[in-house]
């Protein structure tokens, strides 16, 4: 087992997730709520909608990735396999532009599990210490 996920991997994992997640702009959100007949304010509570910097940094979201490979694939996950994954969405969260919006309820923690899972099957692309 490799002692550090690599820069390469680590790279890819964060691509992965980033180009998975649904973003919106402000303005575009504000229209669909203004076509579905809602308040900004009505369609932010209803869809539990932040910024996408802040919603894939979340712990939520951490633990729900950690959740959907314990439950869905069988994967006992470990802590650095934990830190890992927690590097892997601080990263993609880095990535986003400051002013795009996304749903807390999305499939990004499920889509990562099964990434993950396949990714960590070979036993060197398998994080045991952060990645940074």
């Amino acid at each position: 087992m490799a002692t550090e996920n690599s820069v390469p991997a680590h790279a890819e994992q964060v691509a992965h997730v980033v180009s998975t997640i649904c973003t919106r702009t402000l303005n575009h959100f504000a229209e669909e709520a203004k076509t579905n007949g809602e308040s900004l304010k009505d369609a932010f509570e209803r869809y539990e909608i932040d910024y996408a910097w802040h919603v894939l940094a979340s712990d939520r979201m951490r633990e729900r990735t950690v959740a959907a490979l314990q439950a869905k694939h069988q994967c006992a996950v470990t802590d650095a396999q934990k830190a890992g994954i927690a590097d892997i969405l601080k990263s993609a969260a880095a990535a986003q532009p400051a002013e795009l919006l996304m749903s807390f309820d999305n499939e990004v923690p499920e889509s990562l599990a099964d990434y993950l899972c396949a990714a960590w099957a070979t036993p060197a692309s398998m994080p045991t210490a952060s990645a940074n």
